[in-house]
């Protein structure tokens, strides 16, 4: 109908730059109603919903100075969006595509129920840089390895070029909306909150200065950098990307752009890239996979002999496990949201393979402390490490703490940051105090099991415990492989 509005349902693409749900709205001519809707069954973490508090608000500015506010309403999509169409006499409907199983089965229902109303809906590509559909293998079934998923993306046409932010949106005479205050997604009781008010700034603008402050500053040394927490050698854009602030192909053709520019950055924007890319092939295999969520891929694992292991596991939540690099990664985690790459593998697999506790319960605790908090690549990556998933790592590989601690921050620098009870330890014996004589403990006022813990567990004794549990779930006889490196 001329003239008749039309209705932009916003979900994890919350910015205005390169959003082409928006950019469809807004080439129809008639006025937008951007609209946020607040599902009763939404299931953010903490960490999470502090974030979208403040991205909501941040969009809803951007959005009324470019002339048309963003709706905010509370209850069943279907409901809402039938309730507004009926306040606005909308006539269309656009937005982003969900790839969360459940998401994309109830939104194929309000497709149909709102085609049945009469109402145009137009579906975009979503958050990811490539349709599910498109990368395939030669038999046309979805990638289950990650390297050759990869090499087929780097073969694939390239991504789309970027659109550009509207300035202006026509948008109509204000409707009720509800008051963002009132959904109450900032804990009043977390003690965390202002630790995460510190640590990040939110919204579309912030995502672009952090990518061309990471492009500036860190890209050019981002192939070995990215495994030292003690240092900034990562681009902290994971919140960001998750919440839609930037999308993966503004990322991808801005890197691309910073290596036309630097060969010499080459190798490190590929190695980068390839970081993009295991969160697209995360999200494809969860397409592919209905239950990856809660089941691990390797049926193998099905009947893993997992402990309950309460006090263990409050140690690994709390950081205080004896282990330095692992109490400061969750430590990290609880005061900031976010967990630096290297560390939540060796925190994962201490949880896994050193305390035996199902990987889905450290799962969970991620997604609800990190402010990244995404369901594909949250999955994927635990079940990597703990062996069970799609390119996971051999079942044998237990990252050693100690070891890992000692080559990836070798002065100490991340632990002393995050457990302030060891600043003062030798960096000789930073990473597993309770070798250090009796004199280096005093002079650096440690006093294990009382001022910092000892370790709750041996790890050469839980390492042997692992191997036998893991060789048992699969079946196997005889000794399993030594690991290398520092995987013992």
């Amino acid at each position: 109908m001329k003239n008749a509005p039309s209705i932009l349902w916003f979900y994890r693409d919350l910015r205005l730059g390169d959003n082409a749900a928006l950019t469809g709205a807004i080439a129809r001519g008639e006025a937008v109603i951007p609209l946020y809707i607040r599902d009763g069954n939404d299931d953010e973490g903490g960490a999470s919903k502090w974030w979208l508090h403040h991205a909501l608000e941040n969009l809803g500015s951007d959005l009324s100075a470019c002339g048309a506010g963003l709706i905010l309403r509370h209850g069943k999509p279907l409901d809402i969006l039938r309730r507004v169409i009926a306040e606005t006499g909308a006539k269309a409907v656009t937005w982003a595509r969900r790839y969360e199983p459940e998401l994309a089965a109830r939104d194929a229902k309000i497709i149909a129920a709102l085609k049945e109303d009469g109402i145009e809906v137009v579906v975009h590509p979503g958050f990811l840089l490539f349709e599910p559909e498109q990368i395939k293998t030669g038999g046309s079934t979805p990638f289950k390895v990650f390297t050759p998923f990869s090499k087929a993306c780097f073969a694939a046409p390239a991504p789309a070029h970027t659109l550009a932010a509207p300035k202006k949106i026509k948008g109509i005479e204000a409707i009720a909306s509800d008051d963002l205050v009132d959904w109450k997604l900032i804990p009043k009781t977390a003690w965390w909150v202002k630790g995460l008010g510190d640590d990040w700034h939110v919204g579309e603008k912030a995502a672009g200065r952090q990518l061309q402050h990471f492009i500036k500053s860190n890209l050019m040394g981002y192939k070995t950098a990215r495994d030292r927490p003690d240092i900034a050698g990562t681009s902290r854009l994971s919140p960001s990307l998750h919440f839609g602030h930037i999308s993966p192909r503004q990322v991808w053709h801005a890197i691309h752009h910073a290596q036309d520019a630097s060969p010499a950055c080459a190798q490190s924007a590929h190695r980068y890239l390839l970081e993009i890319l295991w969160r697209e092939f995360s999200w494809h295999l969860l397409c592919a996979i209905p239950d990856f969520t809660t089941q691990p891929l390797q049926k193998s694992f099905m009947q893993f002999p997992w402990l309950n292991d309460d006090a263990g596991l409050a140690a690994w939540q709390r950081g205080q496990t004896g282990y330095p690099i692992v109490d400061a990664g969750m430590r990290e985690l609880w005061q900031t949201g976010w967990m630096h790459n290297r560390v939540r593998m060796i925190v994962a697999s201490f949880l896994i393979k050193d305390l035996l506790i199902d990987w889905r319960i450290g799962m969970a605790w991620f997604w609800d402390t990190l402010v990244d908090a995404d369901l594909g690549s949250n999955t994927a990556s635990w079940q990597w490490v703990a062996g069970c998933g799609a390119d996971a790592s051999p079942y044998f590989r237990i990252f050693n703490p100690t070891l890992q601690g000692e080559k990836f921050d070798p002065q100490g620098d991340y632990v002393r940051r995050f457990v302030p009870e060891l600043a003062k330890m030798d960096a000789k014996f930073i990473h597993e105090p309770w070798k250090a004589p009796a004199d280096v403990l005093a002079k650096a006022g440690v006093v294990l099991g009382r001022t910092y813990p000892k370790p709750i567990v041996d790890h050469a004794t839980a390492r042997a415990r692992a191997l036998k549990a893991l060789k048992t779930s699969k079946g196997e006889d005889g000794q399993a492989p030594e690991s290398e490196d520092l995987f013992e």
